[in-house]
């Protein structure tokens, strides 16, 4: 469960710590308070979008830190050399220039990785999940996560998508005749072109860097040569080869005379050694330097020949080759083509069967969960004061796709005797409200999230449906962490731990608290919420009576 979350510079928060309890936490205060800024920060180390907007004007970086306790060894803490322990430390630092900075328990991590970890520490459900309900597209995914479908999902994907395959291979071979002759005859001519040039692999390469050589030949002549009269001499001059001879003689005289010229004889003689070797280099490049004009002639031609082909089938000469193999494959394959069809089209055959296979297991799964999930639904809806209502997924059976060959609806009909009709076509706002609360606390029982957030999913409830609502939450709040955006009185009643969002400008800024409420307080507040600003004997005794109920 998330135990502390420490807030520094998140819009008009400069500085907050809070601490939630175990249970049932509500967090209530005016509209603008910043309740959603404190939801807003719980998504960063969620490893959920964070953007520079959310930094406080005139700093340069926002911090959130957030403190989880009894967390369950996950997988994901040893497939990213992340150390367990059972209390975790999220951090997540937002700068000005959109860097991003996570950590958890001291170890950087991406914010795609943070966000896996996240999913499996808190789920956030907001306003913006009505909509999903609404959304029939939705339906289908909404039933296959109640109904564990991940890994049959997975092999109904790996055979449609080879059914797909062989699908798409076959039209690409099957064109009709006159397209395949003009096909044939493109092939035949490229084949032929390219197989004329007689091309080698890095031909272009080597012949880029002679020419370069000959482009330069005069330069590269009066440099060895110059280089040669400099190591060996000429009529007017001794060269460097002929010097070191003498040098290393004069040494050898010196030598004779005392042992401390020994190392610098030594020294003289192995450069003389290397002189020399390098003088008889450079005259063997000399030697074998040759230039014609009838060469650069015969590689600009070349060149030519070569660039041509590149521009049609490749940037280098290798591309070029890739390519003319690639050609006959193709040129072999269209000559075959009626034959491979009739093979693809039994292989076709069988991964359409496979893949329906699959197919009608997943429907069956399907159907078993769609049954039992309007139980659980119908029963969670009849604690919420919804007892009239009737729910079914109507299943319509569709050509295969990558979701399997059906589509589900969900139908309904809130009041007795009126037929079902899609949920988007009768629901209120407050009868969406309690069914996606429903649909959301069934389907958390399939998964082992510790905490859930309900960010305003009472917009639209009111009188005793509120009071229904209130005690779902606080139901679920009995096996779990529950916390609550909420501007209902009926449901900040029943909350174990209740925080006041509030703020104040000073000094021209604008700064917002984070209070914990004792019962006096938590009196106060019901009474503001209840009555508005102006907060009466009436409006306090009522608060008082709600709290003792």
């Amino acid at each position: 469960m998330l135990s502390l979350l420490h807030i520094e510079n998140i819009a008009v928060i400069e500085c907050a710590d809070i601490s939630f309890d175990r249970g049932f936490n509500v967090l209530t205060g005016e509209t603008g308070a910043g309740k959603s800024i404190v939801i807003d920060a719980i998504s960063a180390i969620l490893g959920q979008r964070a953007y520079r907007d959310m930094i406080r004007t005139g700093t340069q970086q926002a911090s959130v830190r957030g403190i989880f306790s009894e967390v369950p060894r996950y997988p994901w803490f040893e497939e990213n050399d992340v150390p367990y322990d059972p209390e975790v430390t999220v951090t997540r630092q937002i700068f000005q220039d959109g860097r991003n900075l996570c950590k958890v328990n001291g170890v950087g991590v991406s914010v795609s990785t943070l966000n896996k970890l996240g999913m499996q520490l808190i789920n956030i459900h907001g306003q913006h999940d009505s909509a999903v309900l609404f959304d029939e597209a939705n339906h289908l995914r909404l039933l296959d996560e109640y109904a564990g479908n991940e890994d049959i999902l997975k092999e109904y994907g790996e055979k449609y998508r080879k059914m797909e395959d062989i699908s798409q291979e076959i039209r690409k071979l099957s064109m009709d005749e006159s397209e395949k002759l003009r096909r044939t005859e493109t092939l035949k001519y490229q084949i032929s072109e390219i197989e004329k040039a007689g091309l080698q692999p890095g031909e272009d390469e080597e012949l880029e860097i002679r020419r370069k050589l000959l482009q330069n030949s005069e330069k590269l002549s009066n440099s060895i040569n110059e280089a040669v009269e400099c190591l060996y001499g000429d009529d007017e001059r001794d060269g460097a080869a002929s010097l070191m001879v003498e040098a290393e003689r004069a040494l050898s005289r010196l030598s004779r005379f005392s042992d401390q010229f020994e190392p610098l004889y030594t020294l003289i003689s192995d450069l003389k050694y290397q002189v020399q070797d390098a003088a008889e280099q450079a005259i063997e490049f000399r030697d074998r330097l040759s230039f014609s004009a009838d060469e650069l002639e015969e590689i600009e031609s070349r060149l030519d020949v070569i660039h041509k082909l590149r521009r049609k089938y490749g940037a280098t000469c290798q591309d070029i080759l890739d390519y003319l193999e690639q050609a006959k494959r193709e040129l072999d394959a269209i000559a075959f083509s009626d034959d491979r069809i009739l093979q693809l089209k039994d292989q076709l055959k069988s991964a359409k069967a496979a893949a329906r296979e699959e197919a009608m297991i997943l429907r069956r799964r399907r159907t078993d969960a769609a049954s039992e999930l309007t139980k659980q639904l119908l029963s969670e809806l009849e604690q919420l004061d919804m007892p009239k209502v009737q729910f079914s997924c109507e299943f319509t059976e569709v050509p295969l796709c990558p979701s399997g060959a059906d589509a589900v609806a969900f139908y309904m009909s809130a009041n007795a005797g009126e037929a079902l009709k899609p949920m988007n076509k009768v629901a209120s706002g407050g009868e969406l409200a309690r069914i996606m609360l429903a649909m959301k606390n069934v389907l958390a029982g399939r998964d082992h999230v510790d905490t859930l957030i309900f960010d305003e999913v009472d917009t639209g409830v009111s009188g005793r449906a509120a009071q229904k609502v209130a005690e779902k939450l606080r139901s679920v709040a009995l096996h779990r962490q529950v916390l609550c955006v909420t501007h209902l009185p009926q449901l900040a009643a029943l909350a174990q731990t209740h925080l006041l969002i509030s703020k104040e400008a000073r000094q021209g800024r604008t700064y917002t608290t984070v209070t914990p409420l004792d019962r006096e307080g938590r009196k106060r507040e019901l009474a503001r919420i209840i009555g508005g600003t102006h907060i009466t004997e009436t409006t306090l005794k009522s608060a008082e009576e709600m709290l003792q109920g």
